[in-house]
């Protein structure tokens, strides 16, 4: 990831064993959406993008692989998953993308999911972001939005993400609270043909959002249990309660929004 480097440090770090895999189950929960966004924005061949915090690089290979596109350029605080997938088209760079001194070049496509939220000013980085477009180039922002944990009833999984979202922000400074602005602050970027949309994917048991919520509650473990909403059986419970048919919950929304600049 990218940003000012707690997030990297203290939660979840590259370097634990098995953190690949955790992104990689929020990748087959929603690069299917992603993806299918991009292509109906017009990804294809000729174009050059950048894909911002890109992880292990499933939207950029599919990006070179399924839509044809001409260079992806991936940027990582930490690309040891990148280089451990090099695929032609791929160009991987280790880089801040917060750092004044950011500056890869022109880009058809900019695109990053999961990243804004981690960051203390996205305005400032959807501003920073769509500055490297070319004109008619394309900026798609991704990241969650909480639709019900703050009003819906107690429950295993509601408790488990109350304490989850206020233990990120207390050590990483995670905040999704602001990310239904992020069509406004397209606008205010100067982009046009300004839109968004939200994707729930079901909690089922055994499928790919639950148990990567599930990892992610393990490694945000202290920092929930440090807000005093919740305690350690309180989340085994909730691991249990997701692996259940009882578990009716709504899991947190992925909104993608999106604009142009202008030719």
């Amino acid at each position: 990831m990218t940003g000012t480097g707690r997030y990297g440090e203290h939660v979840f770090r590259p370097e634990d064993a098995g953190e690949a895999d955790r992104i990689d189950l929020a990748a087959l929960a929603y690069d299917d959406t992603t993806f299918a966004r991009l292509r109906r924005l017009g990804a294809g061949p000729g174009w050059r993008c950048l894909d911002v915090g890109a992880g292990t690089g499933t939207v950029a290979r599919r990006l070179l692989r399924e839509a044809g596109v001409s260079e992806v350029v991936a940027v990582d605080r930490d690309v040891r998953f990148l280089e451990a997938h090099t695929t032609p088209g791929l160009t991987v760079r280790q880089a801040d993308v917060t750092a004044d001194g950011f500056s890869p070049g022109g880009f058809d496509l900019v695109h990053a999911r999961f990243v804004l939220m981690h960051l203390p000013s996205p305005e400032r980085m959807i501003s920073r972001l769509g500055g490297l477009l070319v004109p008619g180039g394309v900026l798609v922002i991704s990241d969650a939005v909480d639709l019900t944990t703050a009003t819906a009833s107690d429950t295993p999984y509601t408790l488990a993400m109350r304490a989850m979202w206020r233990g990120l922000r207390d050590t990483i400074g995670t905040d999704v609270s602001g990310v239904t602005r992020y069509p406004g602050l397209f606008r205010a970027a100067g982009l046009g043909s300004v839109a968004a949309e939200i994707h729930v994917p079901p909690l089922l048991p055994g499928s790919p959002v639950s148990r990567f919520w599930v990892e992610t509650w393990d490694r945000a473990r202290a920092a929930m249990i440090a807000t005093g909403l919740v305690d350690g059986p309180a989340i085994d419970a909730a691991v249990r309660y997701l692996d259940s048919p009882r578990c009716a919950d709504i899991a947190p929304g992925m909104l993608t929004a999106w604009g142009r600049r202008q030719e």
